[in-house]
């Protein structure tokens, strides 16, 4: 199946009518249907599909046990709530694309080559970015990803044993990871880089610094008509002046804090707020100044008798100079460029693997939105792109 074919064939799952955004979350009937449709791809080329202790998907042209370590490329198919089309599954498309070129004009690997789907890299269920692949590599504790749990109180171990996967075999897959030689993950840009310089694709340098952490703001439930505003102890007044200071210390120390989900207790229309809960995302160049920001925000809310705990943090990560200097000048000089944005390259990367990038152009930089776009011809020109990559690699 091309391109085109495939694309057309991920498009109608986990899209939600109103928006026209995605909701491809981490062990549900949506994720389910993603990996059905990763193995039926995987199968229609003649691949070997295994799936690792953290629930990833491998899909080998050929034995890495035997003749490896070899080859990977992919991404990841969940999306962030009402998230775009592109990101991820555009990576994952164009894996298997890349690997139909090279069959047809009879390209016949060195060494094993591999598309993976990592699982739940979006962290949008259970809120932490990147869990297959930190579980994957041990980043992300066993247990404590088991014991993680969505809006609905379900456990990510409850999740995975309802979709078939055994959440006891959890953990590190040394086994899974010493198959991987060299991973390279297509990517959409989340940024406006490539469309500012008219170009169709890049190669990545690395991946900012970047955390999140959980804000806690206690109240006291009370009546919305009958309590005095002096009489008041409203968390939600606390949490508005966490936002505002938010933006204010982003600015101060150069980087930049979103906060973009708040959970609110009892959540009615006419009670006056319990608790707030709420979780910042702060990202920046310089990790120093990213955790002086925090730091601030959390003195903020101690004043509010409320505490911030972090609950994930990614370390500056810098691809090999010499892959991205090699994939630049095999890409006729494609521009080399840093994200702000996570991925599971970044975890590999960080856990030792020879890792690299190859994004994609989004002529609004408009991502993690329905919005989020890449032309049909910059998709294919990904792909191109790609398969040079994989020869050249691969030989």
């Amino acid at each position: 199946m091309t391109f085109d074919g495939m694309w057309e064939a991920l498009a109608s799952v986990g899209r939600d009518g109103r928006s026209g955004g995605y909701r491809r979350h981490a062990w549900t009937a949506q994720d389910a249907a993603l990996r059905e449709w990763f193995a039926g791809e995987a199968d229609r080329r003649g691949l070997d599909v295994v799936t690792d202790r953290a629930g990833n998907q491998w899909a080998w042209w050929g034995d890495p046990d035997a003749d490896g370590p070899g080859l990977v490329i992919g991404s990841h198919l969940d999306s962030v709530p009402d998230g775009g089309a592109f990101d991820g599954p555009l990576g994952v498309v164009s894996a298997f694309a890349a690997l139909d070129a090279l069959r047809d004009r009879g390209f016949r690997p060195a060494r094993p080559i591999a598309v993976a789907h990592f699982g739940d890299e979006e962290g949008a269920r259970f809120g932490i970015a990147c869990a297959g692949s930190r579980i994957l590599t041990g980043a992300l504790d066993a247990d404590r990803a088991r014991g993680l749990t969505d809006a609905d109180g379900v456990t990510m171990a409850v999740a995975m044993t309802r979709a078939g996967h055994d959440a006891a075999h959890l953990g590190p897959d040394a086994e899974t990871l010493k198959r991987v030689g060299t991973f390279v993950e297509l990517h959409v840009e989340q940024g406006r880089g490539l469309a500012d310089l008219d170009r169709p694709v890049a190669v990545g340098s690395g991946i900012r610094p970047h955390g999140r952490w959980r804000l806690d703001l206690p109240g006291e439930a009370n009546h919305a008509g009958t309590t005095l505003l002096a009489d008041r102890d409203d968390p939600m007044l606390a949490l508005a002046a966490f936002v505002l200071a938010a933006r204010e210390a982003a600015e101060e120390h150069d980087a930049v804090a979103t906060c973009g989900k708040v959970r609110v207790e009892p959540n009615g229309v006419n009670a006056i707020p319990s608790h707030v809960t709420a979780w910042l995302d702060a990202r920046g160049d310089d990790e120093e100044r990213v955790r002086a920001m925090v730091a601030d925000l959390a003195a903020l809310a101690e004043t509010y008798r409320g505490t911030v705990t972090e609950e994930s943090w990614t370390d500056i990560t810098a691809f090999p100079a010499g892959i991205a200097t090699r994939l630049a000048t095999l890409l006729d000089g494609a521009p080399v460029l840093a994200t702000g944005a996570g991925h599971d390259a970044g975890i590999l990367a960080s856990a030792g693997v020879p890792t690299a990038m190859v994004f994609v152009r989004n002529p609004t930089g408009v991502s993690h939105s329905p919005a989020e776009h890449a032309e049909t011809d910059d998709c294919h020109a990904g792909v191109r792109a790609l398969a040079a990559v994989v020869e050249d690699l691969a030989r």
